[in-house]
């Protein structure tokens, strides 16, 4: 893997840092203190995005995204994880899962959402099914021309702002060794539909204006054209969507653990405690000797799966190893910034007591750590079963 940046990558970092640092860091403390995106704003972050080319980069240039290759989006992903995401959720990145549009669905979704025109939400998780994705209890049925769609999902992201969904719902059964499993299939689904209720979820300490949402379907009658992609291939979709997706998590975490670090080291220098600054003490250099270095860890886990995600390469265990190190990392090294700003960490006069709330949420979204380590560990003991000693 070459480590070093092309001219044209070591620009896309340039302009997305300076955008996050002109049109959404001094937003950050409004965000925080209302819980919210004002439509306002949000629009003229969207409407800036465009006109500076940022929108959409995940999606390629036939359908009018940027089409940039994983490292660079890596690197757009880690200068965007430096801010809030409820600011850097409008410099928009559709799913990729829309890729599987077909007919009327390109013009009624996928071309709207490349430019900014609509705004998707993706309904995986339920009540009762969160890391067990077959064991979703949501059901779509033919009835007639129509699906009609019963069930509840939670933690679904930002579906207060969104105009359509795109749902992952059982549609029926088929055998295997285990015994009976559900076929899962895909749908878009206006958000509007008859039936189809969406709230707010209970309130959560990280992210603060990033909602979850619940979604309850009630007899909810979506037309036939509304699946996407073939009955009870849902997974196939959702596989194509998932690894780009951690990818995208893991280099967040490693921008705002870069964030979260410069400001560990600026109060290191400049508060004084016994007559030098404290970074003078081992006790504390030292912890940022190891945040140095585990962000550095990270960084390259991430852009290794990126560099193999481009040549074709890539693996589930790739992908794993980048979210999981990345998002640990994160955990650590907020928690080491709280220890070096001492008491004046956990008040809400500076930043570090919010990284280290948001932070929480990145082990557990996209697939928990301990996912990622099963993932892990199943790639490394498949070889060996059967194997006698």
């Amino acid at each position: 893997m070459d480590l070093a940046l092309t001219d044209e990558q070591r620009a896309i970092v340039d302009t997305v840092r300076q955008f996050v640092d002109r049109e959404l860091v001094p937003y950050e403390d409004e965000v925080e203190e209302l819980d919210e995106v004002t439509p306002e704003l949000a629009a003229s972050i969207r409407s800036k995005a465009l006109a500076a080319g940022l929108y959409a980069p995940n999606m390629p240039e036939e359908v009018g995204g940027a089409g940039l290759d994983a490292i660079s989006l890596a690197l757009v992903e880690r200068e965007l994880g430096r801010t809030s995401f409820a600011l850097q959720h409008f410099v928009g990145r559709p799913s990729r899962i829309l890729m599987g549009c077909t007919g009327e669905q390109i013009d009624k979704y996928l071309l709207p959402t490349v430019r900014g025109e609509k705004q998707e939400c993706l309904a995986i998780t339920e009540p009762g099914a969160g890391s067990d994705v077959r064991g979703m209890s949501t059901t779509a049925r033919r009835e007639g021309d129509d699906w009609v769609i019963n069930g509840t999902k939670h933690f679904i992201s930002h579906a207060d702002i969104s105009d359509f969904i795109i749902l992952f719902a059982a549609t029926g059964e088929e055998d295997s060794p285990r015994g009976p499993r559900k076929l899962i299939s895909s749908f878009v689904v206006d958000s509007d539909l008859p039936g189809l209720t969406i709230t707010k979820g209970s309130p959560s300490v990280s992210h603060r204006g990033y909602h979850h949402c619940e979604l309850h379907f009630d007899n909810v009658h979506a037309p036939a054209s509304a699946l996407l992609g073939e009955e009870g291939h849902g997974f196939d979709l959702m596989g194509q969507w998932l690894g780009a997706t951690r990818l995208a998590v893991a280099a967040n975490a490693v921008g705002r653990s870069q964030r979260v670090l410069e400001e560990a080291l600026a109060w290191a220098v400049s508060r004084e405690q016994f007559g030098q600054p404290i970074g003078r003490f081992q006790g504390l250099s030292f912890q940022l000797a190891d945040s140095a270095l585990e962000i550095e860890a990270a960084q390259l886990l991430t852009f290794q799966a990126a560099s193999r995600l481009d040549d074709g390469t890539v693996t589930d265990t790739d992908v794993a190893m980048a979210k999981l190190m990345a998002t640990e990392t994160l955990g650590r090294v907020t928690d080491r910034a709280v220890q070096v700003f001492g008491g004046m960490g956990l008040v809400r006069e500076y930043k570090i007591e919010r990284w280290w709330r948001d932070a929480r949420v990145e082990r557990i979204w996209d697939g928990t750590s301990e996912i990622q380590r099963h993932i892990i560990s199943r790639a490394l003991l498949r070889p060996l079963e059967g194997q006698s000693r």
